[in-house]
């Protein structure tokens, strides 16, 4: 009889334990919650509704007159001429002009809110140059009076944001302008998170002045690079994870970090950049910032030197929201021409946006946009009404995300309408009535739909 050599019986008995053994059981799957505070908006009462003989801008470069827009369960389901609806409330607008809802990109109301005081200072968490840990809407007080001003200029739709003091402020949130006690209650159902970023002056000031890094700009650039290497890293070790795990692997999930989770976000594209900054070099850099780490620069903010690099803008992508006329105010914004808007938006495949950055000026948006089309136009363009208003809400709508939902009157769109008394390009126009999702949200002659907020009542 042939004897087994020991290494083969060895090889053997090994071979029969592995085979008996099963494979080790997998630990539960760490997931990561992307919406742990989700909208709980719900449409105000509403009703079919036609607005009839009205001059329309849709928004989208379309002016049509003596036109109707019908509003049901909440979306646009016609817009054009003679048209009727059975069972719908029909409202007269002969001699009115129908824009859609306004949108601001960039606001700080509920955050930075009215009454200005200290205690309500909650826009800008100055305590490290990358704070992109916290979100906005964690600090939005939605009783802020100015939501209602707001509403009654029209705003239906507005971006509320960090400030602007570091590199990387935080997550902004976009918000449906509605009556509210909770900021969850306004918050626009899937709209993309938005993350404030910031160049220049503001961050290398104010760490610069307490003898840290950034305190220059060279500094700030270092400051968005470390960022996002540590960010990539970051993402490798999830998909890592994820990818050992749908293997059948047992694996230990990476260590948690809130800051790496937003930035996470921004590489895998479902969180968008909204960037303060003025100088055109400095956009420039932002614009290679985003190619070296593989995510999109997203819509530049204020952009005082935007017209520097229009034809760059454009062909990356790039919305830039910005004021007709405030500059001058540091040095960073002294280099502005009051063609900016014009000379950006004149690109093929541009995206000019107008926005406010202020708690008065979010209330005449149609008027910034007025004074840029009258200074343009005296200065050889030649805009008309039906494009410039996209500076305020289809341009708007595709800076935060949200295009395909909002920014236009066009069937199947929601039906976030203005109604304005007049011309909204005049000096003496007014938003007669306001609806969001179809819903009448504001009405200048019926004190019914007037919010006031609740910290108002009873005050002298």
């Amino acid at each position: 009889m042939t004897k087994m050599m020991p290494s083969l019986v060895m090889i053997a008995v090994t071979a029969t334990l592995m085979g008996c053994t099963q494979a080790e059981a997998q630990d539960p799957k760490v997931t990561i919650n992307k919406n742990p505070y989700p909208s709980t908006y719900q449409v105000l009462p509403r009703q079919k509704t036609i607005l009839k003989n009205a001059t329309v801008l849709t928004g989208v470069g379309e002016k049509l007159l003596n036109a109707d827009v019908v509003m049901l369960d909440g979306k646009i389901i016609a817009v054009g001429q003679n048209l009727a609806e059975d069972g719908a409330s029909v409202v007269d607008a002969t001699g009115k002009w129908l824009t859609p809802g306004i949108i601001d990109v960039h606001s700080h109301l509920g955050v930075y809110p009215s009454p200005h005081a200290e205690s309500h200072e909650d826009g800008n968490e100055m305590t490290n140059p990358n704070t992109a840990e916290v979100w906005s809407e964690h600090s939005v007080w939605p009783q802020d009076p100015g939501f209602n001003r707001a509403r009654e200029g029209g705003i239906t739709t507005l971006q509320i944001l960090p400030g602007s003091a570091n590199l990387i402020g935080g997550r902004g949130v976009t918000l449906k302008n509605v009556p509210s006690e909770t900021m969850q209650g306004m918050k626009f159902p899937q709209a993309p998170y938005g993350l404030k970023m910031a160049c220049g002056e503001n961050p290398k000031g104010l760490y610069g002045s307490r003898n840290q890094q950034p305190m220059t700009r060279m500094g700030n650039m270092a400051g968005y690079r470390q960022a996002f290497i540590e960010a990539t890293e970051y993402k490798r070790a999830w998909d890592k994870y994820e990818a050992d795990y749908n293997a059948g692997k047992n694996v230990q999930a990476p260590k948690r970090d809130l800051m790496l989770d937003t930035l996470k976000g921004v590489l895998e594209g479902e969180i968008l950049i909204h960037n303060h900054c003025y100088k055109a070099e400095e956009m420039a850099m932002m614009i290679d910032l985003g190619k070296e780490f593989n995510y999109h620069s997203g819509t530049f903010h204020h952009a005082i030197e935007a017209y520097k690099i229009a034809d760059k803008l454009a062909e990356n992508g790039n919305c830039a929201a910005m004021w007709p006329d405030w500059w001058g105010f540091k040095m960073e914004a002294y280099d502005m021409v009051l063609e900016n808007v014009a000379i950006v938006d004149s690109v093929k495949n541009s995206c000019a946006v107008v926005h406010s950055d202020s708690s008065v000026t979010i209330q005449r948006l149609n008027q910034e946009s007025a004074k840029i089309m009258h200074s343009a136009n005296a200065n050889g363009f030649d805009y008309k009404e039906e494009h410039a208003i996209s500076w305020i809400t289809s341009n708007a709508a595709k800076s935060l995300g949200i295009a395909d939902k909002t920014g236009s009157l066009e069937v199947g769109k929601n039906a976030d309408v203005v109604m304005w008394n007049q011309n909204p390009f005049s000096v003496y126009a007014k938003a007669e009535q306001v609806f969001i999702d179809g819903a009448k949200v504001f009405d200048a002659n019926d004190e019914r739909y007037q919010a006031q907020s609740d910290f108002l009542l009873g005050q002298q």
